[in-house]
């Protein structure tokens, strides 16, 4: 669901900390209790406090759960749950949006402090409402979140902020949708999740030295997270060589993995505002590139399993940024990285651009394929009538992660809705 993640935050990402904690030590210690794949680790006496406290709960009776019921149900409140929720009101139709954190907008807000968006601003408004700002302007992290509230607020969307998503099921004919003390059933349930959930790594991260800070990129937010020294990044792609570009001028940077192309032209230059974005994200991932085509249908496995090019940084920046962008990085020798040409890297610190694993086994139902991916076709999810995916990588293209396919594909998926509440009436 959107923003349940599982933070794998290998050591504690505080500049003034001194100690280091393994991930087997880290999982066991922290579990399910580390949410927000932009959060650090809470200090281990939080923790072990917070784990007895829930000690102490489980041991009490509880409450029954308060149940509400809803034509539909979406999970997650990002551009997807929004854009799902908008044409649903344009329906007549009963919903409600859960949203785990506590606005509208948080999942932007917690990224990385200098993180703008790779399209300009002509792309990044929502259905009904454009975004506020010039068309060729790139917005920034806050500036996107921010409209995300906004948007909810124009449209009074039903979004019921800290409503963590624990389990969806069905029983009785009825999908039941529980989060914490509340209970919602519904005959539609939308997964307006995306299947960024769970930080992805390598079993030998755990032999790196302890000496080594080290963490995964949804907890990077500036370089004073680093320690003094060098700086491996390990995974080449968008996030990675972002992040990259971001810590060149503190620190001395490596960045390990294969190179997944590059946009060849300038991103903000006038050729690429009017003429190559454009194609790029309006005719090429949008349309050209999808499941009901050839040539997507060729280039879907590749594209889930490395993403898109870079879009904004090229190789080019990042040589005259002095990065070093070495081969990837194969294992851990004496506690330090080593590459697949053998070469091992001294750094005092290590951030893992190594992507997530989908991290929605919550949803309690036989949907998912052996990727671990759901089952679906435009969103509708295969065997499983009334639920729905959206947001997900390649749903329905390159797109359906962007904000300007979320919006397609959110209509495509109340269309659907509303045909089966029209049929089952009849």
């Amino acid at each position: 669901m959107n923003g349940r993640t599982e933070v794998i935050s290998i050591q504690q990402a505080n500049p003034q900390g001194t100690g280091a904690i393994g991930i087997a030590e880290t999982k066991a210690r922290a579990g399910a209790l580390l949410e927000l794949g932009t959060a650090f680790m809470k200090l281990q006496a939080d923790t072990a406090q917070t784990q007895l406290g829930d000690a102490n709960i489980d041991s009490e009776p509880r409450p029954a759960p308060r149940e509400e019921h809803f034509d539909v149900v979406i999970v997650g409140a990002g551009q997807s749950g929004l854009s799902v929720g908008y044409y649903l009101a344009r329906k007549g139709i009963k919903f409600v949006i859960l949203e785990a954190r506590q606005r509208v907008g948080d999942i932007w807000r917690a990224r990385w402090n200098s993180l703008r968006l790779f399209t300009p601003a002509r792309f990044d408004g929502l259905a009904g409402m454009r975004f506020p700002a010039p068309a060729h302007s790139f917005p920034t992290k806050d500036e996107m979140a921010d409209y995300l509230e906004a948007y909810a607020e124009k449209f009074a969307l039903p979004v019921r902020t800290g409503a963590k998503v624990d389990e969806v099921n069905r029983h009785g004919g009825r999908y039941v949708v529980t989060a914490g003390a509340s209970r919602f059933t519904a005959d539609h349930v939308v997964i307006a999740a995306a299947s960024y959930q769970k930080p992805k790594l390598p079993d030998f991260a755990a032999l790196l030295d302890p000496a080594i800070r080290q963490f995964h990129s949804s907890a990077y937010q500036n370089p004073s997270q680093l320690r003094p020294g060098g700086v491996l990044l390990i995974g080449a792609s968008n996030s990675g060589a972002e992040i990259a570009m971001d810590l060149a001028g503190t620190h001395r940077v490596w960045l390990a993995g294969r190179h997944p192309g590059h946009i060849p032209v300038a991103y903000n230059g006038t050729i690429a505002l009017r003429v190559v974005i454009p194609f790029v994200f309006r005719v090429l991932l949008h349309r050209l590139l999808s499941v009901d085509t050839p040539i997507g249908r060729r280039v879907r496995p590749a594209h889930l399993v490395h993403g898109l090019p870079l879009i904004r940084v090229k190789p080019q920046h990042m040589d005259a940024a002095g990065i070093n962008r070495v081969a990837r990085v194969a294992t851990v020798k004496d506690g330090k990285p080593v590459l697949e040409t053998g070469e091992a890297l001294e750094v005092e610190n290590v951030v893992w651009c190594t992507g997530f694993r989908p991290g929605l086994d919550w949803i309690k139902l036989p949907i998912f394929d052996e990727s671990g991916r759901p089952g679906q076709y435009r969103g509708s999810v295969t065997g499983e009538p009334g639920l729905y995916v959206c947001g997900l990588p390649f749903q329905h293209s390159p797109s359906s992660t962007m904000i300007h396919g979320a919006e397609r594909d959110a209509g495509y998926v109340a269309d659907a809705i509303s045909e089966r509440m029209r049929i089952a009436k009849n």
